[in-house]
């Protein structure tokens, strides 16, 4: 299960946006023994991370909370948005060349097939990623809480 620490920034309705607190990575970014991952992700992401999560604990403003996501919903995620797009890019291109009546037109029959294919792939995994979001399969939850008492 991968888990995250993160404040609650917006509450609306059973949902609640959150904020990232740390650096992110696996912890092992000070040791030597690390892959440095987040180095990287400092260098690329400088906006801090803010994703919508299912308010299962019942978090409030402010609330300092743990964002769980299940085993496996990372790696099928991945292959949705990647693999999927990429097998009907070079479907779509076989397919173009396939159907051109001469080999003169078959470079742009494979061009067009392939971005059909690609916008295509993207379409299908977007459509796929809201079905599975709506049936909770790939949703992350707000699973332990811990109130940040405020000080005047």
């Amino acid at each position: 299960m991968l888990e995250t620490r993160a404040i609650v920034i917006h509450i609306q309705g059973t949902e609640a946006l959150v904020e990232a607190v740390g650096e992110g990575g696996c912890g092992q970014c000070s040791s030597e023994k690390g892959c440095g991952s987040s180095k990287l992700s400092q260098l690329f992401c400088s906006k801090p991370r803010q994703f919508r999560v299912h308010n299962e604990a019942k978090a409030s403003i402010g609330d300092e909370v743990q964002i769980t996501l299940q085993d496996g919903v990372l790696l099928r995620s991945s292959l949705l948005v990647y693999v999927l797009p990429l097998v009907l890019l070079l479907a779509g291109g076989m397919l173009g060349s396939h159907w051109a009546k001469d080999a003169v037109s078959r470079d742009g029959f494979a061009a067009m097939g392939s971005f059909l294919g690609l916008i295509g792939g993207f379409v299908i995994a977007q459509w796929v990623a809201k079905r599975l979001r709506v049936m909770a399969v790939a949703r992350p939850l707000v699973t332990k809480l811990e109130k940040v008492e405020v000080q005047s």
